[in-house]
């Protein structure tokens, strides 16, 4: 990745902003530690040590965040990140699967169980597990999308 902070730009603070205030309404704890500018907690939030990605609200949506370690796992660059749907991080086998969690999240704000295969842009598969899926909203409570976060993946063998 050659882009020079780019927590700085494509609204990325704001987004992490709403990731961040999202997170902590529903999940009761704070998802980073909470100082410093809102510049700087975009800049912890893209290096933390475990992925974290976003997509918006779009009926197929668009992938509109991923920290530096979900651009390494998804091997994506930023601009090819914002054009792709968030359905295209899962196999075809596993959409539906996906989209089931994403609706449980709909209806209960956030789910700390998820647990699925994805698949990079090289066609590497990986399975996630333990993660927590919620939606956003943005400062004025409107609806900003759904986020994921984990820590635990393995990367599995080739089919």
């Amino acid at each position: 990745m050659t882009e020079t902070k780019p927590w700085l730009r494509n609204g990325w603070i704001e987004q992490t902003q709403n990731m961040l205030e999202s997170y902590e309404r529903l999940v009761k704890s704070p998802l980073i530690e909470r100082c410093g500018s809102d510049a700087d907690q975009a800049e912890s939030l893209f290096n933390a040590s475990f992925v974290v990605v976003s997509h918006d609200t779009q009926a197929d949506p668009l992938l509109n965040y991923a920290n530096r370690r979900a651009l390494n796992l998804w091997k994506i660059s930023i601009p090819i990140l914002l054009e792709t749907p968030s359905r295209l991080t899962a196999e075809p086998m596993h959409r539906d699967e996906r989209a089931e969690v994403l609706a449980r999240t709909a209806r209960v704000g956030y789910v700390d169980d998820y647990r699925g295969i994805r698949i990079a842009t090289d066609g590497q598969r990986f399975l996630i597990e333990r993660a927590t899926v919620w939606n956003l909203t943005d400062s004025k409570g409107n609806r900003a999308g759904q986020a994921a976060m984990f820590s635990n993946w393995l990367t599995l063998d080739q089919p």
